[in-house]
């Protein structure tokens, strides 16, 4: 078969001892039961009947006229005809009278090479490039694919079903695996990370954007504050380190003067955006932005401070922590039907259905790429669909695989054997008749 080459013929190849598999419920009709026990009734009440006149006629004899011999021949014609097709249909499914008579018992004994026969016909003639395109040029790829996901409430139960999904993988994957490789990954990614360019990059955005006068202006207010609110602790710090000869006035006096004269710097700092303090910070920081893109030296104290940094214990316990954090995190979203991720996804579906029947450059590349998949896939996997459906005849059990065929056709098979029995008695009554004109 041309699957055998196929990446899933391993899979599906079926193995020396092979498990039977059970057939699917609903071949099991009970309406078909009833017909096809129907239909033999009648087919053997037909042979009875046909029997029951040939018996009668052997008893009346040719004495009781000349019409006896045609009935004769033609109940005999018909009992003939009935027991020929109800061996011709009973051989199909079992041996006649159980006798192992050869050449019976046809779908029992060559169940596995009916499936081998139906999935190559099924590879040959429907799992082809010509077929599955002449089918794809004739449907609206596109616009069916986005009907079915704007029909309501499919794209929450999608997001919801990704999310299941998910949440199953991450089930799957091995924490105590995962956490030493998402650290070793994230400590490698920085290390080999220069920093001085990134914290370059970094200055030059917060200096275009005039940032850093911003923060400067946040840092005096809140050193201001800061030093309002420990007034006293400076004072006392003064009043410390002063003389024991000096009066406790002057000392406030002096304190009182120092520390207006401070918060007045530092307001003045503050609300004038023009200060000379503002423009000496805004020409260094320009300065080291551009020693740190430039200057070795600059580069190798940022570095420096970099590794020493990423060696602190608790920057290697956040970065061992990263994987599970992040799981936990992404997976109380995935569960949570009111969540943002979830909201986004079904948002995400949405746009992609409206694309999907709207938007004609969209609609013509899934168009057109539904029928190059569509084709490389049934190249590629044609084979392999061929190869379980042979491997799933195979598996079934022989004995229920013939009772369920029987059930799906046998009520058209017991015609055969009533059509049997009538041209079977006709054909009995056109040769006596023949026979009694040439004699």
């Amino acid at each position: 078969m041309g699957g055998q080459g196929g990446p899933f013929s391993r899979l599906l190849r079926v193995p020396a001892t092979r498990p039977t598999v059970p057939l699917a419920s609903s071949l099991d009709d009970p309406e078909r039961a009833r017909d096809l026990s129907r239909m033999k009734r009648l087919a053997t009440g037909l042979f009875g009947v046909a029997a029951a006149v040939f018996l009668a006629c052997v008893l009346l004899g040719e004495d009781a006229g000349a019409w006896v011999g045609y009935v004769r021949a033609t109940a005999e014609a018909s009992m003939v005809g009935a027991l020929a097709d109800w061996f011709a249909v009973t051989a199909l499914f079992r041996h006649p009278l159980r006798l192992p008579i050869p050449h019976t018992a046809i779908i029992p004994r060559k169940k596995d090479q009916i499936g081998a026969s139906l999935g190559t016909f099924v590879q040959e003639n429907f799992l082809t490039r010509t077929v599955v395109e002449e089918k794809l040029i004739t449907i609206d790829v596109p616009g069916r694919l986005g009907g079915f996901l704007s029909a309501p409430g499919r794209a929450e139960r999608l997001a919801g079903d990704a999310s299941a999904a998910v949440t199953a993988l991450a089930g799957l994957l091995r924490d105590e695996e995962l956490e030493p490789a998402v650290a070793a990954l994230v400590d490698r990614k920085l290390h080999d990370t220069p920093a001085a360019p990134v914290l370059a990059r970094v200055l030059e955005l917060v200096v275009e954007g005039d940032r850093h006068q911003e923060v400067l202006s946040a840092a005096l207010r809140l050193l201001s504050r800061f030093l309002h609110e420990n007034r006293v602790v400076f004072r006392a710090q003064l009043g410390d380190a002063s003389p024991a000869w000096v009066p406790d006035w002057v000392d406030d006096q002096v304190f009182d003067r120092v520390f207006a004269g401070v918060q007045t710097f530092l307001d003045e700092v503050g609300d004038d955006p023009r200060h000379e303090l503002r423009r000496s910070y805004d020409a260094r920081l320009r300065v080291y932005v551009r020693a740190l893109r430039t200057d070795p030296d600059s580069a190798a104290r940022i570095e420096d401070l970099k590794k020493e940094l990423l060696e602190h214990p608790a920057v290697r316990t956040w970065s061992g922590s990263l994987w599970s954090n992040a799981k936990t995190a992404f997976l109380a979203a995935a569960a949570d039907p009111d969540s943002e991720l979830r909201g986004r996804v079904a948002g995400m579906i949405t746009q992609l259905a409206e694309l999907l029947r709207s938007d004609p450059t969209v609609r013509e590349l899934v168009q057109r790429h539904a029928h190059t998949i569509g084709g490389y896939l049934v190249e590629r996997f044609s084979g392999d669909l061929a190869d379980l459906v042979s491997s799933t005849v195979a598996r079934w059990d022989t004995e229920e695989t013939s009772r369920r065929i029987e059930l799906q056709v046998g009520r058209d098979l017991q015609w055969i054997r009533v059509n049997g029995t009538v041209v079977g008695g006709l054909a009995g009554l056109v040769i006596y008749t023949v026979a009694q004109a040439l004699s």
